[in-house]
This record gives C-alpha cells, structure tokens and sequence, in this order.
C-alpha cells in the first residue's frame, strides 16, 4: 500500500509538472506582455475569454504580466455596463491592472456612445489594429 501511494505522488507530479519559463523570466521590472482579443459576444466566448484572463493572472501575478483585452465586433458586449454580470467580472479584472479597449468602429456601427462602456474602458479608432500594434511591438497575441 506504501508503494502504491508513493506511486501515486510521482506519477501525479509527472502530470503536473510546472511550466518551465523562457528567459528572461517575467518580473515586476520586465512583466509579460500579452494583448487579448475577443471579438464573438456570445456568453460562452465572452466568459472563456475572461476566464482566460483571470487564470494567466494567476499564473503570473498580476505585478509579472501585463495585459490589454480589445474587444471588437460582437464581442463589445463584453465592455457594456447594461452587462451586468459580465461587467463585475470585467471590473475585478480591471482591480488586478487588466486594461480593456474597445474598439472606435464598432462602436460606430453598432451606435455605441462612451457612457455606455465600462468606466475606465480605452477607446481607440480601429480594435484590430490595436491588436497588430500591440503585437508588433513584442506582445503576445492570444484569443481564446
């Protein structure tokens, strides 16, 4: 029975090895840069996609990561205030140094005023072009 157990721990720990960082290591000085884009507004792709957020928070620590979430397209529903329950997940986020950016043209063409949007939420003229700036620039892009 003894060995059994002491089985069970190698074996569990050969499943949940951590994940080995590349170099340099993130930092407070020199933090993860990641940009997020979420563009699909349907409950399930709005709440992955914070979800997501909140677990590479937890990964990291919000002093070792720094992260910018743009939505565009459908997915401006998640920086709506008439969203409550996505709105309180959106701004514990924003309590951890989460920026969210909505995106100009959608809100356009989707007649979108600013006081309808999150308090705190950038807004910048294109969402997807945010997205490849902020890339370019060294971020590393994930959508859920």
């Amino acid at each position: 029975m003894k060995y059994l157990i002491v089985a069970g721990a190698l074996f569990s720990t050969l499943l949940f090895a951590d994940v080995r960082f590349a170099q340099p290591e993130p930092s407070i000085d020199k933090p993860r840069e990641v940009v997020m884009g979420i563009s699909l507004g349907d409950n399930e792709s709005i709440h992955h996609g914070l979800s997501t957020a909140n677990n590479v928070l937890k990964f990291y620590g919000p002093e070792k990561i720094h992260l910018r979430i743009v939505a565009y397209y459908h997915g401006i529903r998640t920086l709506l205030k008439s969203e409550k329950e996505i709105a309180v997940r959106v701004r514990a986020l924003q309590q951890y140094g989460v920026e969210f950016v909505a995106c100009g043209n959608t809100m356009e063409t989707k007649k979108i005023s600013p006081d309808q949007l999150i308090e705190e939420v950038e807004i910048v003229s294109a969402g997807i072009a945010e997205v490849i700036e902020r890339a370019t620039e060294g971020a590393f892009y994930i959508q859920p």
